[in-house]
């Protein structure tokens, strides 16, 4: 538990000083690194040994999040570009057919995209007074967006882990993860709230935030993105149940891989960038 405790604190204090980079080209650069380790992870669990292939599942995560960054200096036609994608992938898996599955392909295709593609609405939220102006016209809606959809995820967590030491009793999903139960459920859900709320409050009185993020729309958030953080870990341990691992990695003591502390979030910040940009659709025409 210290170690776990020391390496949240660490980790928490790295996050502080990369939100200060916000505005500069090495937000996205040092996003695109944590998204080449998740990817790397993955690969490696899926078993891909392919160095080539393996290259290109790296190079399109890196190429996912930087596009986001730079989205508007560049104008790519995606599916043709996905498209290439697939089939030099498919090139690759016939002149390797005895090393390299259908399976492991696909698999690995689909976490160099969507680990990325989820990673990059950090820089997404960022650039949302200017996506959505007449809804998010505050540049502090984005930042505060970005620390929002961190709190569902670790918040939710933290509080889940230390509400279920001291009062679970009742499983949750005991085939899956056999340490979580209900009442850490429920407890990292109220936790979540509570934290938010605070975050809130702070960014309205400070830094005045767009009326449409108000406080009922806070406290629905949160209990709808906490429930999908915890869904999302446990479909992280079904991989990992699936692959007979603990971990999807050793680089963070205490915690395992950056698939392992980032997986809920893959699942949190696309949800909530749907929200957002939903809102933003609909309310700002």
């Amino acid at each position: 538990m210290k170690k776990r405790l020391l390496t949240a604190l660490v980790g928490v204090s790295i996050a502080v000083a990369w939100m200060f980079t916000a505005y500069t080209p090495a937000y996205a650069v040092i996003m695109a690194v944590v998204a080449a380790i998740g990817v790397y992870e993955m690969l490696k669990v899926f078993g891909v040994k392919n160095k080539v292939f393996f290259a290109l599942c790296e190079i399109v995560g890196i190429s996912v999040v930087l596009y986001a960054d730079y989205k508007d200096k560049l104008s790519l036609p995606m599916f043709p570009v996905i498209t290439a994608i697939v089939l030099v992938s498919l090139i690759i898996m016939v002149s390797d057919f005895k090393n390299l599955k259908f399976e492991q392909v696909v698999c690995s295709l689909f976490s160099a995209l969507l680990i990325p593609a989820a990673l990059s609405t950090v820089v997404l939220f960022r650039d949302v007074y200017k996506t959505f102006p007449t809804v998010f016209g505050n540049q502090a809606d984005g930042i505060f967006l970005i620390l929002f959809a961190f709190f569902c995820c670790w918040i939710t967590d933290g509080c889940a882990l230390f509400a279920g030491k001291a009062l679970g009793k009742h499983k949750l999903a005991p085939n899956i993860s056999p340490n979580k139960t209900v009442e850490g459920a429920i407890g990292g859900v109220l936790g979540n709230i509570v934290f938010c709320i605070a975050l809130w409050l702070v960014f309205k009185y400070k830094f005045n935030l767009s009326s449409y993020i108000n406080l009922i729309w806070v406290i629905a958030s949160a209990v709808a993105l906490s429930v999908i953080s915890m869904f999302g870990d446990l479909a992280a341990s079904t991989i990992k149940r699936h692959h007979g691992i603990k971990d999807f990695g050793n680089l963070l003591p205490g915690h395992g891989g950056v698939m392992d502390r980032f997986d809920s979030s893959i699942f949190v910040f696309s949800a909530l960038y749907a929200e957002v940009a939903v809102m933003g659709y609909i309310i700002g025409g």
